[in-house]
């Protein structure tokens, strides 16, 4: 069976070549299927041009501003993954993560299993997930470095070893004066990143919440604060260094202490292909090393008992 009617483009990562040795594999294959590929411009530049692959000559460019596909596959880790999801926010186009990183939370198809994946996605044999994203503004106009974030929004310290100020505001309403090595604002995608590393909660997909971290705070009786995501959340920074880091899902940049922080659920989201759906539960048995099989056995001698 041929699938000429799918278009799909690849996405990947263009710092680090061993993590792209299976796109060649991923356009052969997609090339046996009959499928339109399209390859974004600096990625296919990178993989041409420094691992040596070929890429078929009908093959075009994907411009993801204005990219036109029915899906796209995220070639990397979970980082690579956001990149991919901040370059096609509000596109609509469902993404597949081919994890050739660490963990995979997002990114959660192995090379292994890569084949079968890739004909279940052209039989469209899989779900998709909706995954929300935060909206960043700054002194109340939307950022124009990193408008959108899946996981998270972090204000951090910057350059000196004094930590800053946070003074925080949710839906106009004092919360506190955060004095930390900075905040993060996490998504329940989020919850399992670097909101987790800092002791946040994790939160199941879907809840509709989101999560306020401090990163090293200076009271112990500072604890992560979950609240509904249709909140708007302001920050004002004060800091010693008279500057501080906004982040977004990884990508930073510098700023005045001066300037106002304005965050809120997006009016667009991420839609996610997972292929071999499995409960969200499995998955953090699977990625964070969690014992379960013991409990199975268990539950499964009492069944027989009964």
């Amino acid at each position: 069976m041929t699938y000429e009617h799918l278009r799909i483009a690849l996405f990947g990562n263009i710092h680090q070549s061993k993590k792209n040795q299976y796109v060649a594999a991923i356009v052969n294959h997609l090339t046996h299927l009959g499928v339109q590929i399209a390859v974004e411009e600096q990625f296919a530049t990178f993989i041409t041009q420094q691992l040596g692959v070929v890429l078929p000559s009908f093959v075009p460019f994907c411009h993801h501003k204005g990219c036109q596909a029915d899906m796209a596959i995220s070639i990397g880790g979970d980082g690579t993954f956001l990149g991919t999801a901040a370059k096609l926010a509000g596109t609509g186009i469902p993404i597949l993560g081919i994890n050739t990183g660490h963990l995979g939370f997002l990114a959660d198809v192995t090379p292994e299993h890569l084949a079968p994946a890739l004909d279940a996605l052209c039989r469209g044999d899989y779900v998709v997930e909706e995954r929300s994203m935060l909206a960043v503004e700054k002194d109340g106009r939307p950022s124009d470095f990193h408008p959108y974030a899946l996981n998270e929004v972090a204000v951090l310290k910057h350059d000196n070893s004094s930590l800053i100020e946070v003074s925080t505001y949710v839906n106009g309403l004092f919360l506190t004066d955060f004095l930390a090595d900075g905040i993060i604002l996490c998504t329940a995608t989020g919850s399992t990143g670097y909101s987790l590393s800092v002791g946040g909660p994790i939160i199941v997909p879907g809840t509709g919440t989101l999560c306020l971290s401090a990163v090293a705070p200076h009271s112990l009786s500072v604890r992560p604060v979950v609240m509904r995501d249709d909140v708007e959340i302001r920050l004002k920074i004060r800091s010693r260094s008279g500057r501080f880091l906004l982040t977004a899902d990884g990508k930073s940049e510098s700023l005045p202490d001066s300037t106002t922080i304005t965050l809120r659920k997006a009016n667009v989201s991420t839609p996610v292909i997972k292929i071999d759906h499995k409960d969200f539960f499995g998955t953090l048995r699977d990625k964070l090393n969690w014992r379960g099989s013991n409990i199975k056995r268990q539950d499964s001698c009492a069944a027989g008992e009964e």
